[in-house]
């Protein structure tokens, strides 16, 4: 029995011992950091466990790293998707499979994108594919102007999706915030701060709290952002709209807001920027979908950058359940933006940091995520050549330290079916 104890003791002690962290080497390709810097030629990427040693050039290598060659390719951090709905739609028309809104709830801000967000949906495979690697994820409204708590998450190939829950309050206050709150923009502001204020009058006394306009939940999951400790996403378009939404700072001071879309942003650039208001705006919108932007242009998102807003890029109501992937193309496409006559883009560098270190930085993780630096989490993407190229694939990607299965469902109906053999379709399919 005593050496069946000592044996038993031993075992325990090795399952205890910490596993040595792999290193990773991926050298030889040209390092983009993220962080608005210049790409850097034949420059290594070191990775050891779920982190990011160091990037760039000279950088060393130990002797028992495993090394990836990527000579002739391009290492840059996976794209961060700015605002999506990515795993709460797998179908849209399916109500069974789509959790963006909850229309026959009595809740509002107190519902929680987390509980909803399916890791298993396929846009997260086929966006993981195309290089994304992280996404902020918002509900929509439903019968009220606040949608609830959104999360940030990785697109990584297992069940724990979860990068920060809860990480803002979702609102809207244009178009659709007027047709939620009953048809009228003021009606939309005076909900909000009605609902601001009752959450106060919560805060005061939360066990007799009586509201026929909130629910005690809802009311609770206002406080952090009144005081200032949850982040507010507000969606808004028109110029008018943007105006009033910064006004909002003088009764509600501690409100840490982040304006989604935008489309006529540029408008009232100077004003954002003096707020010190970032910006999660739409890419290349130049065709008015309702009144609210009818000055929308491709050059709204270069026009701020100038004006000194923080901006990076987002998708909201843009197949943002589906095709996050089209980011990549949107910063491609501000990049050739500057060929246009008369028209402003990005740079290159500023272009892939709106999708990569940008909207990190917006969501108050950038000294986490979205660059190479170090210490950051070591999500990694390899192309095959220039990423903002419609012509560049993904060759690799690592998310937290883990090397990501490219395969995904379309990939596969692709494979099965671009030459098909006697007897390998299924039985619908004879004739």
């Amino acid at each position: 029995m005593k050496r069946f104890s000592i044996l038993l003791a031993s075992a325990a002690a090795l399952f205890a011992a910490p596993v040595a962290a792999q290193t990773t080497a991926i050298t030889g390709g040209k390092v983009v950091i993220g962080d608005g810097s210049a790409p850097i030629d034949g420059g290594t990427v070191l990775i050891r466990g779920d982190r990011v040693v160091a990037a760039g050039a000279n950088v060393a290598i130990p002797a028992d790293a495993r090394r990836i060659d990527a000579t002739g390719k391009w290492v840059t951090p996976g794209i961060f998707a700015g605002f999506s709905r990515v795993g709460l739609v797998e179908v849209g028309a399916v109500s069974q499979t789509n959790d963006t809104n909850a229309s026959g709830s009595p809740f509002s801000a107190a519902l929680d994108v987390q509980y909803a967000i399916n890791p298993f949906a396929s846009p997260i495979s086929v966006n993981r594919a195309a290089g994304v690697t992280r996404a902020v994820v918002s509900p929509e409204t439903a019968s009220s102007i606040f949608g609830g708590y959104g999360a940030v998450i990785d697109l990584g190939q297992d069940d724990n999706p979860i990068t920060e829950a809860r990480a803002f309050q979702f609102v809207e206050l244009g178009e659709t915030g007027h047709s939620r709150a009953g048809g009228s923009r003021s009606a939309s502001h005076i909900q909000f701060r009605a609902m601001l204020d009752e959450a106060r009058t919560y805060a005061r006394n939360p066990s007799a709290f009586d509201s026929d306009l909130l629910k005690a939940s809802d009311a609770k999951a206002l406080l952090p952002v009144i005081n200032g400790q949850t982040k507010l996403l507000i969606h808004v378009e028109s110029a008018n709209d943007i105006l009033k939404v910064l006004e909002l700072r003088k009764d509600f001071p501690n409100l840490k807001m982040v304006l989604v879309g935008v489309n006529e942003g540029w408008r009232v650039a100077d004003h954002i920027a003096a707020a010190g208001v970032p910006v999660l705006a739409s890419a290349l919108s130049d065709l008015p979908y309702g009144f609210e932007d009818l000055s929308s242009t491709q050059s709204n998102i270069g026009r701020m950058k100038d004006a000194g807003v923080k901006v990076a890029i987002g998708m909201i109501n843009d197949r943002d359940a589906h095709q996050l992937r089209y980011s990549v193309q949107y910063a491609g496409n501000l990049v050739a933006l500057n060929k246009v006559p008369r028209a402003t883009g990005l740079s290159w560098d500023e272009a892939f940091a709106a999708i990569s270190s940008g909207p990190a930085e917006i969501m108050d993780l950038g000294g986490k995520l979205g660059s190479l630096q170090a210490g950051r989490q070591a999500d990694v993407v390899i192309w095959t050549g220039d990423p903002l190229e419609l012509s560049t694939q993904v060759d690799k990607v690592i998310i937290d330290g883990v090397d990501q299965s490219l395969s995904n469902r379309q990939q596969r109906l692709r494979d099965r079916y671009s030459n098909p053999t006697p007897g390998a379709l299924p039985k619908a399919y004879d004739r």
